[in-house]
Parts: structure tokens; sequence; C-alpha cells
């Protein structure tokens, strides 16, 4: 049987509430288990080393989207990251950028959500506004319901945002997430927004018009949600109500 190695961990560590505290990189090492995660290492590293170290989880399944962070430059979760991946055991966590830094590896994507769902309007708006409670359910066709189940898989992990290099550069650039939503919203024959309604939302450099197509965002999402195909979509239908378009 060959002797499990050593797995060496260099962390992201700073607690922006602390004043006196300045960001720097912190190494541990942690021995490997067969199937292990970078979140079980994580998990090992606080209970048994460090008891301060600060990162989110929640379901520990690729559900909830709470682990997110970048591993080796590339930001995914650490929940579905297997340890194994790396074959000289040398594993770089830092936290997602984009977001308000809560401290070590843990950021405010809530935050970030709640504040995109209110400037996008991210809810039904239905034809009725009957709170009958006991009114049958209005029916939907399942090729409709399929498609729309599809663009719900969305954990808002927050990986598609940090890996736009669009959002990078522009702070108010709604990002494939933001445009993921719509873009159910969009296909929902409930919704009485039509597609001018969404053009006076995303038609602009901040929308559909400012992605680069540098396909960040398909590449490290990790529910492999279509988000290119469903942006071309966007685009395509604003440009269409565009009141500028060239017919």
């Amino acid at each position: 049987m060959s002797q499990a190695r050593t797995i060496r961990f260099s962390i992201f560590r700073f607690d922006p509430q602390d004043p006196n505290d300045k960001p720097k990189m912190v190494n541990y090492e942690v021995t490997e288990a067969p199937g292990m995660t970078v979140f079980i290492a994580l998990n090992m590293l606080r209970e048994q080393q460090d008891p301060s170290l600060q990162f989110d989880f929640v379901c520990r399944a690729g559900i909830c989207g709470s682990c997110a962070m970048v591993i080796n430059g590339k930001p995914t979760l650490a929940c579905r990251t297997l340890t194994a991946n790396y074959p000289k055991g040398e594993i770089i966590l830092m936290p997602l950028p984009g977001f308000e830094l809560i401290g070590d590896l843990s950021v405010n994507t809530g935050k970030f959500m709640r504040e995109l769902s209110e400037r996008l309007q991210l809810w039904l708006q239905p034809n009725s506004i009957d709170n009958d409670i006991h009114r049958m359910e209005q029916p939907m066709d399942p090729d409709e319901a399929a498609k729309l189940y599809e663009l719900e898989r969305c954990v808002e992990c927050g990986v598609c945002v940090s890996a736009c290099a669009t959002k990078q550069m522009r702070d108010t650039f709604v990002g494939a997430v933001g445009m993921m939503k719509i873009a159910r919203f969009e296909l929902d024959s409930r919704d009485t927004r039509t597609a001018d309604d969404f053009y006076h939302v995303i038609g602009n450099q901040d929308g559909v018009f400012g992605c680069m197509t540098l396909l960040g965002c398909q590449d490290a999402c990790p529910k492999d949600l279509p988000h290119m195909t469903q942006i071309a979509y966007l685009r395509r239908k604003m440009a269409l109500t565009s009141p500028n378009r060239i017919l």
C-alpha cells in the first residue's frame, strides 16, 4: 500500500475588520485521505490546526455554492475539487475577486446577489395579481418548463462573476449570472415583461453588449450552465429591440 502523501496549502489570510492585520499567505500541511476534497482538507485544517481560518460552506454537495474560491488560479467549488487533481500536492487558495471580502476565503456573495436581484427585478411579474391560494395553478408546456428548470440550476456561487474579465474591469457589469436570470424570465410565458422592458435593463454596455465573449463564465461554471447560449440569445433579442438597429 502506497504511503499517504502530504498536501501543502498556501492560503490567503486577511481580516478586514482588524485595522492591524495585513494580507498575507499562510502555509499549512495536511495528510491526504482517499477521496479528499479541498473542502474536507479545509475543515481538517480549521479543526486541527487553525480555528481562526475563515471560509464558507453549507451543503458540501455542490448545491449551495457557498464554498466557491479560487483554487490554483481557477474559481470553482471547494467541495467538488479533489486534492488528487493536483499531482504536485501544492494548492494555493484565494478568495473570489469581485466581491466584498468578509475574511480570508469568505466573501459576501449574498450581498451582491441581492443587489443584482433588486437592480434587475429578478422575480416573476405575472399577468394576474390574484392572490387566491385556492386558485388552480396556470399550466405550463413541458418543453417550456424544461428550459426554465435548466436555467434555474444556477446556485449563485459567484464563480462566473470572478471568471469574467469584463466584470473585473467594469464593476457595474451585470455578469453572466444576471443575464442568465434575465433569460429565465424572458422565456417564461407567465411573465408580462416584453423584450423592450428587458432592453431598458440589459440592452447596454453593462448588459449583453458589454460581454467580450471570452467564455470565462462558460468554462468555470461548476453546474455547466449554457451561459454563452443565453447571452447570445439575449444579445440578438436586444439588438432587434434596439431603436438604433439597422434593418
